[in-house]
């Protein structure tokens, strides 16, 4: 298994951030087919497979606004008002995601980005491990 890690600023603002290039550089450095496997060893941010720049970024970020209130509901309460919800919202858009590499390419659909799903506006500094794994 090959890995790596990089640092992302995802700032102070919720945010849909693209890293489909950072993996799409891994991928191609270690050449062949296999798994591309993407992880955020943080407690508060996710890994999406989704369309970017058309809307849906924002409107995940809506849906996840109308599930998850950034009200006083939280048992987790520190930080600013509502960041409870950022330690529920990897049940929702996990930690994690795979995707098939074919001949040192990520096989992802004709529209479909990886990217960090982040609502924790305390912390704009994420980690990202990428693994490839094959035979």
């Amino acid at each position: 298994m090959k890995s790596q890690t990089f640092e992302v600023s995802t700032g102070t603002r919720e945010r849909v951030h693209d890293i489909t290039r950072h993996c799409e550089e891994f991928a191609r450095s270690c050449g062949g087919d296999g798994l591309l496997h993407v992880f955020v060893p943080h407690a508060t941010a996710g890994v999406a497979l989704l369309e970017l720049g058309s809307g849906s970024d924002e409107d995940l970020l809506n849906l996840l606004g109308d599930l998850l209130p950034a009200d006083d509901r939280w048992r987790h309460a520190h930080g600013s008002r509502g960041h409870g919800r950022s330690h529920v919202m990897p049940a929702l858009v996990p930690p994690y995601a795979t995707v098939p590499v074919l001949d040192g390419r990520l096989a992802l659909g004709t529209w479909q980005s990886v990217a960090i799903v982040d609502l924790n506006v305390d912390n704009p500094e994420r980690r990202v491990r990428l693994s490839f794994l094959s035979d």
